[in-house]
């Protein structure tokens, strides 16, 4: 293709609001344009990349069993009151209503809707197990669109329903699915984890996250520093067993601490070791408050709690709720004299403080050599806090580091959720009406896309891999007012494209110099330049990886280009 007819406008500065790099180059390079916050347009190359994402995935999903189809964006409210969601999703569930005043909802998943399909279709057993997938737009109102296309209001998903009739069925699938997960993003050239995850608002249990590793990702993953354990740091275990001391319980005092609000103020204040200090924080789990625990040098991880009690949401007690049950400040939170009907719960590592220091629930005032079950009760400790690093790995081998990653792709399994509340049943080998059995597996294509140019730029621009790069081979003619340089760059279109490869030619009339540049932004991984050797029928020939630059005969053109795959 010629690049005088492709429309692919490049930057040459950085915008202003692109904070990280796929964001920059994506932009910069002409892949992709804002239309509105969190929308965009894939101009032709960026849409070629995605569309050789989508086809890698497309083919894993195949290879795995799955069956493609083509889901209605637009969805009715009926169906998620079916579920329950329609209330509970949140406020990102874009909603809109036609002429008539029915509702409907721009599409943020399709369970409801394959639901749906399978429940008015598929009666049997013997039709199960059945995988179904769709790559498709998806719409959320993310409340802030941020980082180009890693959190956008409208991108494009590969999202894949499995249905089963037993739970051994639907662990081989989910299996099989964690594979073909793992195949595509290999093949994208990726460094990636899968890590144990929490479902969120997609309910079920047993999931996965796909993690790009990435300075730039959102999420923190633990992980193993002697195994391939590795979780979402929301879902990591701690395994470290806390057990008090025989040191001597001395008795407890009641001390001013005049204008100590943190727990290291008050540490310092008191000269303690942060280990001997309890945080008290009150939580709201639906609509009852909780009084949790923890050692002043640890952070309570919400999702733990939110799993513990089985609670729909739980967040923290404001200030004013606070001082409404507690009479007090936050600052000032402690575990002794609480109301009888406040439930307590503390984390693991509360368990081993002996003389520890508290708040007094009073301002201005904490308790010192408080000791658990002489001093105060709990309901039950419970692992309630974050993993840290150098915590031991929960698998037993290695201790815990840190990376940050990007999800791209999400396998749930998600059991009867669905099913049970849509009446999606089938009958069983004995006659039985059951619930179907079901599984979720979700890729990010256009998340992937840009985690992709996270992972594979220089300053210069994109270095794309080559089996995703929008083509093959960049053909560029230095003077385009050159005959010889314009015949040869035409004849080299001819035999690459004879010889199965798919070429760029910038045959535009631009400083040498200018298209350099955009080459460097395209990424693409072979480039020939054709200058003022072209006479002698020299070209020379170099990868966008700055690995191999050479000049050569045309003749034996082909056999260099073979030999860089």
């Amino acid at each position: 293709m010629k690049q005088s007819i492709v429309f692919s406008p490049t930057l040459r500065e950085v915008p202003s609001d692109a904070d990280i790099k796929s964001h920059q180059l994506l932009l910069r390079a002409g892949f992709i344009r804002q239309n509105a916050s969190g929308i965009y347009s894939f101009l032709p190359l960026g849409n070629k990349v995605l569309q050789k994402v989508a086809n890698i995935v497309r083919e894993e999903m195949n290879n795995a069993g799955a069956m493609e189809m083509l889901m209605p964006a637009l969805q009715a409210q009926e169906l998620w009151e079916e579920s329950g969601r329609w209330d509970n999703f949140g406020p990102e569930l874009m909603r809109l209503r036609d002429r008539h005043g029915r509702g409907f909802a721009l599409g943020a998943t399709h369970e409801e809707v394959v639901t749906s399909v399978v429940r008015d279709e598929l009666k049997s057993y013997k039709k199960l197990p059945i995988t179904l997938y769709q790559i498709q737009s998806k719409f959320r109102d993310e409340k802030r669109p941020r980082f180009g296309l890693l959190r956008g209001r409208e991108f494009l998903m590969k999202d894949a329903y499995s249905f089963h009739a037993s739970q051994e069925s639907l662990d081989e699938v989910y299996d099989r699915l964690f594979t073909a997960y793992s195949n595509v993003f290999r093949r994208c050239g990726l460094n990636f984890r899968a890590v144990v995850a929490d479902s969120g608002a997609m309910g079920g249990k047993d999931t996965h996250e796909f993690m790009v590793l990435s300075e730039i990702g959102e999420d923190t993953i633990a992980f193993s520093t002697e195994s391939d354990y590795a979780a979402n740091i929301e879902m990591a275990p701690v395994v470290t067993v806390y057990e008090q001391t025989d040191e001597k319980m001395d008795e407890v005092q009641k001390v001013s601490t005049p204008n100590q609000k943190t727990i290291d103020e008050v540490i310092d204040y008191l000269n303690l070791p942060i280990e001997k200090s309890i945080k008290s924080i009150i939580f709201k789990a639906d609509e009852e408050f909780v009084l949790v625990l923890a050692r002043g040098d640890h952070e309570i991880n919400d999702i733990k709690l939110k799993n513990y009690l089985g609670a729909h949401s739980v967040e923290l007690a404001t200030k004013e709720e606070v001082k409404e049950l507690m009479n007090c400040e936050v600052g000032s939170l402690g575990p002794i004299g609480v109301k009888p009907d406040l439930m307590i719960l503390a984390d693991n590592a509360v368990q081993g403080i002996v003389n520890g220091c508290c708040g007094a629930n009073e301002e201005g005032y904490h308790y010192i050599n408080v000791t658990v079950n002489r001093d105060y009760t709990v309901k039950e400790f419970v692992d309630l806090r974050f993993i840290q690093e150098g915590d031991p790995s929960p698998d037993g081998n290695g201790v815990i580091q840190f990376a940050k990653g990007i999800e791209v792709g999400h396998v749930f399994k998600l059991g009867t959720k669905y099913s049970e509340s849509m009446n999606a049943t089938f009958l069983d080998e004995n006659g039985k009406s059951n619930p179907i059995i079901m599984g979720c597996y979700g890729i990010g294509v256009s998340r992937t896309l840009a985690a992709i140019v996270e992972q594979f730029n220089d300053e210069k621009g994109i270095v794309w891999p080559k089996n995703l790069a929008p083509f093959d081979v960049h053909v560029i003619t230095v003077n385009t007012k050159n005959d010889e340089q314009v015949q040869l760059s035409e004849d080299i279109y001819k035999m690459l494209k004879e010889n199965g490869h798919d070429v760029l030619v910038d045959d535009r009339n631009e400083r040498v110099g200018v298209k350099f540049a955009d080459a460097d932004l395209f990424g693409i991984p072979v480039r020939i330049v054709v200058g003022k050797r072209a006479p002698e029928g020299i070209v020379e020939l170099k990868t966008r990886d700055g690995q191999y630059s050479k000049e050569v005969e045309i003749s034996n053109l082909m056999n260099e280009l073979n030999m860089l795959k």
